[in-house]
């Protein structure tokens, strides 16, 4: 489990707690359903925030997703004058949200920039919302991973600085409650994903060079 699991879920679990032992003490029928309420939120949270170990695949060029999710769009744009695949990672409450490094390489920036919080499943969401972009230079050349966030994510977490190394499937950060994650490519990245695939962080493949 990441580490802020714990500090959102803990309280609840000790709230819930609070009122059950109240519950015993004045029997009444308030608290019992209230502690039920608390416990099953604390368990919601809880999950929300696992971070299971994966199976990162091998293999020279392969790029493997960023996001736990759907893909949800898939579509060509300009990036810094060159022309990159974008696919589009939608998260929802249920998913892992931990992200992880589609490649191994050096991170060569990292950009935040504040925003909207419009629906991460929507187009517009790449554009206006609120994000953290960084770019990993490897083999594939670079690669761009934008964090999106989404109308309950309103909290980016980025674990790495500028310089860092990270091997393919590193735990690079994680969105908070429901968001979005975008990956550019380079042309010469043949995709192996299309629109409507479940796709996992750090083990599914997304493509690899030609």
């Amino acid at each position: 489990m990441v580490k802020e699991g714990y500090w959102y879920g803990l309280p609840l679990v000790l709230i819930a707690g609070g009122l059950l032992g109240f519950g015993f003490y004045w029997s009444g029928g308030f608290f019992f359903p209230a502690a039920a309420f608390f416990f099953i939120l604390a368990l919601f949270v809880l999950n929300f925030f696992r971070d299971p170990e994966r199976l990162v695949p091998s293999g020279t060029g392969v790029v493997v997703s960023p996001a736990d999710g759907r893909v949800v769009e898939i579509r060509t744009e300009s990036y810094a004058d060159r022309s990159r695949q974008r696919i589009s990672i939608f998260m929802s409450p249920l998913n892992v949200h931990v992200n992880r490094s589609p490649v191994a390489g050096s991170i060569e920036s990292v950009v935040y920039r504040k925003g909207s919080f419009r629906m991460a499943s929507g187009s517009r969401a790449s554009v206006d919302n609120e994000c953290n972009t960084f770019t990993v230079a490897g083999e594939n050349g670079e690669i761009v991973v934008r964090q999106i966030a989404g109308v309950l994510a309103r909290r980016i977490v980025f674990w790495k600085k500028t310089g860092d190394c990270v091997n393919r499937g590193d735990r690079i950060g994680m969105i908070k409650f429901g968001s979005r994650v975008d990956v550019l490519l380079p042309p010469e990245v043949a995709l192996s994903v299309k629109i409507g695939d479940h796709v996992k962080a750090g083990s599914t493949i997304i493509g690899a060079s030609r």
